[in-house]
């Protein structure tokens, strides 16, 4: 194997990996689909870009170590994971409260952008799901800053593309929430999802 093909094998490694241990169902990728179900992908896109800033800044913090540094401070990991779980208990019962879409005064506040990244940074999958493929691939291995940068820009757009498909998954089932009792029981579903997805990436 080549230097260039070698490469593109890395590549799709990096990306492929990212897709199923970043993409799989946590804390924040049910987040952006509940909120796209419970309010539709307009009014979720704020959230929805908060969830992804603050991914990302999860993605810079493990690239530059500062991971490693906050849970080596006594009580550091505990700290996050309650205000973690305070956050993400209040925001599944928003949606599991959120009227249905036929019923919603359109200028009633949706989640915000700083919703979403208070949830991504507290979210203690991310850290986890993050390190694991940042650290599991290299493609450049002499070059610690080239590689470091190049990982960085593709885990990136794949958390981009991650949220964004999570969030019009929910939105495209907003069209059948019309039905009040139909969408309180998907808003209540989602809900309970949420937090369960929450108590297996603290405790697993």
């Amino acid at each position: 194997m080549n230097g260039s093909s070698g490469l593109y094998y890395s590549i799709l490694t990096l990306l492929l990996a990212s897709l199923v241990v970043m993409g799989s169902p946590g804390p924040s990728t049910i987040s952006a689909t509940a909120m796209g179900a419970a309010y539709g992908f307009r009014r979720s896109l704020a959230y929805v870009s908060g969830l992804i800033a603050g991914t990302v800044v999860v993605l810079f913090a493990v690239a530059a170590g500062v991971v490693a540094i906050l849970l080596s401070v006594p009580h550091g990991a505990f700290v996050l994971m309650v205000i973690s779980a305070v956050y993400i208990l209040y925001l599944a019962f928003k949606i599991a409260t959120a009227p249905p879409l036929s019923r919603r005064d359109e200028h009633a506040a949706a989640p915000a952008f700083s919703g979403g990244f208070l949830l991504a940074v507290a979210n203690p999958k991310a850290y986890l799901a993050i390190a694991a493929v940042f650290a599991g691939v290299s493609l450049f291995q002499d070059q610690r800053l080239l590689d470091a940068a190049v990982k960085m820009g593709l885990l990136t757009a794949m958390i981009i593309a991650i949220h964004m498909v999570w969030l019009l998954l929910g939105a495209s089932l907003s069209r059948f929430l019309q039905d009040p009792r139909v969408s309180r029981i998907v808003n209540i579903s989602l809900a309970i999802l949420l937090v369960v997805a929450t108590a297996v990436a603290v405790f697993e």
